[in-house]
């Protein structure tokens, strides 16, 4: 299962705007919900609506500095070095995220995904059709991309796709625990020798302390993971839910109420279990290699 995050000590710009959005938001609904504010109320004090301060306290939206410097006298927050700390903190949650300049190749619930993925502590994944994004080499993620794309981005696309796979190599990376089907193992996307270098690379990832992959093999007959592909996050930020990502064809679903959490949580808890153990991982990659 998912620990308990036991360092919040990252850098403000490694944990990401859209994080930071979602932080600011708590606290400002915190702030207003102890002062026994109604959103109504609050709408009205930034020349808005209840529905713009739900946005904001979703996180859903950006903040203008006004807006919250009204928030903040109305609820009554006077100490400068509060209001100053809530202030910056707005400004960096402002601040567009590196995926910014692909923006125009970017669905907006992806670009969502993608803000979260940067920012999380601890992300465990469940994939059953391909390599997961993370570990995906420069030339699988082509043979992947071009599936569904070919256009004159597809070189942009990949390099999105692997710029992700940065926060592995950052001075604080998120622990990342993938099970990976066996079927997604044994379909060729691509050539061989892009087969070759992806499991290659798949033993290299399984090396790293804060990587454990974990493979599930056909012998483990049926599973509960029935929906398919799924991806938990976790941030150490103590105020954010877990969420949970489910990607569809043309959108995704983020999940964040506790009987979600629970399912979900208990569907990856019996894949790791029905999975080969991590310790087996390099031998069946080692085998499999072989075999291409």
């Amino acid at each position: 299962m998912i620990v308990e995050p036991d360092d919040n000590s990252r850098p403000v710009a490694q944990r990401g705007p859209t994080v930071l959005r979602i932080a600011l938001g708590g606290q400002l609904r915190q702030l207003r919900e102890k002062r026994g504010i109604s959103r109504e109320a609050a709408g009205e004090a930034i020349r808005g609506s209840h529905a713009k301060i739900s946005r904001l306290e979703l996180g859903r939206t950006g903040f203008k500095e006004r807006d919250i410097r009204d928030l903040l006298t109305l609820y009554g927050v006077t100490d400068p070095e509060e209001r100053e700390s809530l202030l910056d903190l707005a400004y960096q949650a402002n601040q567009p995220g590196w995926w910014h300049r692909y923006s125009d190749l970017l669905p907006s619930w992806f670009e969502t995904y993608l803000g979260l993925e940067q920012a999380a502590s601890k992300i465990r994944t469940y994939e059953a059709q391909f390599v997961p994004g993370l570990f995906q080499t420069a030339d699988y993620a082509r043979s992947v991309v071009t599936l569904s794309h070919r256009d004159a981005d597809t070189d942009r696309r990949v390099t999105l796709r692997t710029r992700r796979q940065e926060v592995l190599d950052r001075p604080h990376p998120p622990q990342v625990w993938a099970v990976i089907d066996e079927s997604a193992l044994r379909r060729a996307v691509g050539s061989a020798s892009v087969m070759r270098e992806q499991i290659q690379h798949l033993m290299k990832l399984a090396a790293l302390p804060h990587v454990t992959i974990q493979v599930l093999p056909y012998s483990a007959g049926g599973h509960p993971a029935a929906g398919g592909s799924f991806t938990m996050l976790r941030f150490p930020e103590p105020e954010l839910p877990d969420i949970v990502y489910v990607e569809q064809l043309t959108s995704a679903l983020y999940l964040d109420k506790r009987q979600d959490l629970e399912l979900y949580l208990s569907v990856m808890d019996s894949l790791c279990v029905q999975a080969a153990q991590p310790h087996t991982t390099q031998d069946f990659l080692a085998k499999l290699l072989a075999e291409l």
